[in-house]
């Protein structure tokens, strides 16, 4: 059985995913979303400082990764939280077309 959950539905607006290159974690949620098809911004708060204050804005938190899906936010994630964190919004959303 897959570890992967499908999570194709969900055709938001604007993705942002908050990234440190160094961070496991913000690869694997990257490949992620490759994975899915699905469409996002990578920001990399290291190369950029007001991307680092706007995640910790956003977030309430230094750590990365940070996704922003048309306003909703998800913090220091890993996959399984991604694709729980994406079911909901389905959920919310109605079960919407991937890019």
């Amino acid at each position: 059985m897959s570890k992967f959950i499908q999570c194709n539905d969900v055709k938001p607006k604007k993705v942002r995913l908050f990234i440190k290159p160094y961070c496991g974690w913000c690869h694997k949620a990257s490949n992620w979303l490759d994975q899915r098809g699905i469409d996002y911004e990578e920001i990399d708060v290291i190369a950029d400082e007001s991307a680092y204050d706007e995640m910790i804005r956003l977030s309430g938190q230094e750590l990365a990764p940070v996704i922003e899906v048309d306003g909703e936010i998800l913090a220091d994630f890993g996959p399984d939280q991604l694709a729980q964190f994406w079911q909901q919004l389905e959920k919310k959303n109605g079960r919407l077309e991937s890019r």
